[in-house]
């Protein structure tokens, strides 16, 4: 059965010009007058570049199909991140690149989702947040409270980070590992 621009669904991939884009939202339009459409919102997989794009309706399409997994981040090698698949204990080598400025929030330990398309990994997705150690920071004062304003911190993986005045070294903190802003302090 062949596939059509009517079958596009939130998280459905498609091939377009040789490139994988990822659905974030669709919708079917049937104007008055006119032919009806589909207006989508698609992620270039790779690079992780968002558009708008509008397709006329029961064009055919080229869907793909993109395994999802849970991989542990395990440590560095080169230019290579190593993970692996906690279930069949397979180590997987991904190219750091994936990743980008994420990796100065990767701790050995972390599960993250592996997207991976005939065999090859093309996307890596942290978990939304974090928890990790301050290695170094001022000394912080009492009576500071959360909107005294920020200092830096370094944390266990070398990231610096913009954290509240009361934060000591040792604290435990979570982070936003999409912007790398701190989220609050963890017991």
């Amino acid at each position: 059965m062949a596939q059509t621009s009517n079958d596009i669904k939130n998280g459905s991939v498609i091939n377009l010009d040789g490139k994988l884009w990822q659905v974030i939202k669709f919708q079917h339009v049937k104007p008055g007058k006119g032919p009806a459409f589909v207006r989508t919102t698609i992620k270039d997989v790779i690079s992780g570049k968002i558009v708008d794009k509008t397709f006329n309706a029961g064009i055919k399409m080229e869907f793909e199909t993109v395994d999802n997994s849970t991989l542990q981040f395990s440590y560095r090698d080169g230019d290579n991140l190593v993970f692996m698949d906690m279930t069949t204990f397979e180590q997987v080598m991904i190219p750091a690149s994936l990743i980008g400025d994420q990796e100065k929030y990767l701790l050995e330990g972390t599960d993250c989702i592996v997207s991976s398309h005939d065999g090859t990994p093309i996307a890596v997705e942290l978990p939304a947040s974090v928890v990790l150690t301050v290695t170094h920071t001022e000394p912080g004062l009492q009576g500071n409270r959360s909107n005294a304003g920020t200092k830096p911190a370094t944390v266990e993986t070398g990231a610096e980070i913009q954290v509240p005045l009361f934060i000591n070294e040792g604290d435990k903190v979570k982070i936003n590992t999409a912007d790398g802003s701190y989220v609050g302090r963890e017991n």
